[in-house]
């Protein structure tokens, strides 16, 4: 493989201006990144470095330069050092403002630190790495002084009690209708569209948000955790039966903290220690990663917690988010969702997705599932209908979109529509093919850019797709339209934000740093708009 040399340290950002030495080492590295043809630099989130809720009392100066979720934790402590503790607390989490905890990041985190929230796992996409942080972060809390009234780290927010199904603590129960598979023979992919009826809950919602589903756990994993405990199924747990508890109220996965520490509570000799140090987020044996609750049990096996000590040792099981793939003004009543089926295998034993198999599988026609809907923060279809709008969604994140090009003919919004969609094949994966097909024939989809990774010799994807295109891209950025994004946070909206930089920077004859402000400002006015997970 050939070398790359790395370009020299660039200081783009200068001493003068308004950033903390941090903030001016970040930037910098950032826009250095960008310069850089080695490995790529994440991209700033949708708030980036810019203020999340202005300056307050205890302090601090309101902004948030750790709000992205392609930043690995470290990093984002590294960057909230010296702040106030409900900042250390936001730096924690993942950065996606999903909603899927009841909050937005900021929120939750100034809850947790007002002590107007005691649970520290809400957060589903920060998993364990987030709850650990937080957790050493809360008893830190616990030391320090209590603040005095009206301090604002310490002022509790009051109670809001939402109206039923548009929160995760108060669900509504919804009808499922149907599932259909959406990838052909010999897809590599288990894609379903799913459908809900809301008729009966009287639940509406708007394209862009979000639906929250309490799923269960699959009973015949239930049954094999039962059967490495050595209980019975029907063992009482405050008024329910052990295999109820474990189906409908907890976590199987990942392992959590306390369950090692009870393993390492009831054991001995090399076990406790072993036990000890998973709890304390070590990783022994090279496989802390794969550990869920079974895997636990059998790693330890011959030790038996008791049911109900084994049960107080789990998370709580945590509704999932999915991207409405629907408009309720296209068919009202009625809500869909585009599922990707999780399965794999580690060592000998299958794993599954809890939810998407749930939706896959496990619930049939007629059943009532518990649900909410969870109202999307920055990301919607532009006021002004006659605005363009360009999509990305590769994969699932076409859900999104497809519910924005259904919402735009039911209303009749004149505005141009350009779709980027990619996947393996355009054989078995081209979801939607023929409602997307038909309505590019009508007119309403007026550019279909399609990318697929596996049909050629070199893979290909949808931010290759926007650089052969770049002019035309530019022509309709130039012009007014809202970019948005759905999908994979980690690699696939950062290449994407790196492509649309580069666009900007060729075809809008800017140079790299003044592309990087015309996409921070298309950020910051609204027309560049995320959904990543």
């Amino acid at each position: 493989m050939n070398q790359i040399t790395p370009p020299p340290r660039i200081e783009i950002i200068p001493e003068s201006a308004p950033f903390s030495d941090a903030q001016r080492s970040w930037l910098n590295g950032f826009f250095a990144g960008l310069l850089s043809t080695d490995a790529p630099t994440p991209l700033p989130a949708e708030q980036g470095s810019a203020l999340v809720s202005g300056a307050s009392g205890d302090g601090d100066d309101g902004e948030a330069p750790w709000h992205d979720q392609t930043m690995p934790i470290a990093d984002r402590m590294k960057l909230a050092e010296g702040r106030p503790m409900r900042r250390r607390m936001m730096a924690a989490m993942a950065q996606q403002d999903c909603g899927q905890c009841g909050y937005n990041c900021n929120d939750y985190s100034d809850a947790i630190a007002s002590r107007s929230e005691a649970r520290l796992n809400l957060c589903v996409p920060g998993g364990k790495e987030t709850a650990r942080m937080l957790k050493t972060l809360h008893e830190e809390l616990d030391k320090a002084p209590t603040a005095a009234p009206g301090d604002s780290a310490a002022a509790a927010a009051p109670a809001v009690i939402g109206e039923p199904g548009r929160s995760r603590d108060h669900p509504v129960a919804a009808t499922f209708l149907s599932r259909r598979l959406l990838n052909g023979a010999g897809s590599e992919k288990e894609t379903w569209h799913i459908e809900f009826d809301l008729s009966g809950c009287g639940l509406d919602y708007v394209v862009g948000d979000s639906f929250g589903i309490f799923a269960s756990n699959e009973i015949g994993h239930v049954d094999q955790i039962i059967a490495l405990l050595g209980a019975s199924h029907t063992t009482n747990i405050n008024g329910k039966t052990l295999r109820e508890v474990l189906t409908g109220d907890v976590s199987l996965s990942p392992a959590p903290d306390k369950l090692f520490e009870l393993i390492s509570f009831i054991t001995g000799g090399a076990q406790r220690e072993k036990a000890r140090a998973l709890a304390q987020g070590e990783d022994p044996d090279g496989d802390a990663a794969t550990l869920d609750v079974m895997a636990a049990l059998q790693k330890f096996s011959g030790v038996r917690p008791h049911p109900e000590a084994f049960v107080e040792a789990l998370e709580p099981l945590q509704p999932r988010l999915y991207s409405i793939s629907s408009s309720h003004n296209a068919t009202p009543g009625r809500l869909s969702l585009t599922v990707d089926c999780v399965r794999y295998v580690i060592g000998k034993r299958k794993r599954l997705g809890m939810a998407s198999t749930f939706l896959a599988e496990r619930i049939n026609p007629g059943d009532e599932v518990k649900v909410y809907v969870q109202k999307a923060h920055g990301f919607a279809l532009p006021q002004d209908p006659k605005t363009p709008i360009i999509m990305i969604g590769p994969g699932t994140g076409i859900a999104p979109f497809r519910a924005f090009l259904l919402d735009r003919r039911a209303t009749g919004a004149t505005g141009r529509n350009w779709l980027f969609f990619g996947h393996q094949r355009s054989a078995t994966d081209f979801f939607y093919s023929d409602e997307l097909n038909a309505m590019k024939t009508a007119g309403l989809l007026t550019r279909l850019s399609l990318a697929w990774s596996r049909d050629g010799d070199k893979k290909f994807y949808v931010q290759d797709r926007m650089r052969e295109v770049g002019r035309e891209l530019w022509t309709w950025l130039a012009e007014g339209a809202n970019v948005y994004v759905c999908g994979d946070a980690k690699r696939m909206a950062k290449d994407v934000e790196r492509a649309l930089v580069d666009i900007v920077a060729q075809f809008g004859a800017r140079s790299i740093e003044e592309a990087v402000s015309f996409v921070a400002e298309l950020k910051k006015t609204g027309r560049f708009q995320q959904d990543v997970y």
